[in-house]
């Protein structure tokens, strides 16, 4: 496997503090405050997405006006051949991008259209999704990523706290860094039990929140 590094990258000064917290152990990790277009050097910048390409809002907006109309009819047209129209939140794909100096992006949902999913795992999948794209393509390719920029996913339309969404954020990578050797329920349970959500969790909570609300 061909290493690369992760840098996390968000105007949001409480962002950039929850992802100091979370990934302060964890190896390959910078943290910067900024916008990515202020970054020198990236291989792949993460599109934190909607399952059908339409990048004209937030970052996604930030990455059409960056590399142009045209990457965003590539990534549409990706879509429309590849998942018939309707990408999957937990997956990611790589195309490129046609920039010299920064080659690829990295298209991964982390919701159908825009939404809050404060209450889902979806930053989660979104996550490891991406980690899992880069690392297949660094795997089969001759012009492996290095360097991977990434905003912060689901902390504006979706509504997903700065501190929850660097918490799944950094449970992914952890993850990803520590694969298995071997799978059973053990490690299936503890792996559930790492990420905290998924299934019914997230209408279990809204209810016991709405339930809370109406006895004040």
């Amino acid at each position: 496997m061909k290493d690369f590094r992760l840098v996390l990258i968000d105007p949001q000064p409480a962002l950039c503090a929850a992802w100091q917290k979370y990934f302060a152990n964890l190896h390959n990790v910078e943290i910067v405050n900024g916008y990515f277009e202020q970054l020198p050097v990236f291989d792949c910048i993460v599109s934190a997405a909607n399952s059908f390409g339409l990048m004209d809002g937030g970052v996604d907006l930030a990455i059409s006006n960056f590399f142009g109309r045209s990457l965003v009819h590539r990534v549409q047209k990706y879509i429309l051949e590849n998942f018939r129209g309707e990408q999957p939140i937990g997956t990611s794909f790589l195309i490129e991008t046609g920039h010299e100096k920064h080659p690829f992006l990295a298209h991964t949902p982390t919701m159908r259209t825009p939404m809050a999913i404060s209450l889902t795992d979806n930053v989660y999948y979104a996550m490891w999704a991406m980690l899992l794209a880069v690392d297949k393509h660094n795997r089969n390719s001759d012009s492996p990523i290095g360097l991977v920029a990434c905003p912060g996913l689901g902390t504006a339309t979706g509504a997903v706290s700065f501190e929850e969404a660097a918490r799944q954020m950094s449970v992914a990578y952890e993850n990803f860094l520590n694969p298995p050797r071997e799978i059973d329920w053990l490690y299936a349970t503890q792996r559930q039990q790492s990420i905290g959500r998924g299934g019914d969790l997230g209408l279990l909570l809204s209810a016991a929140r709405n339930a809370k609300k109406g006895d004040n």
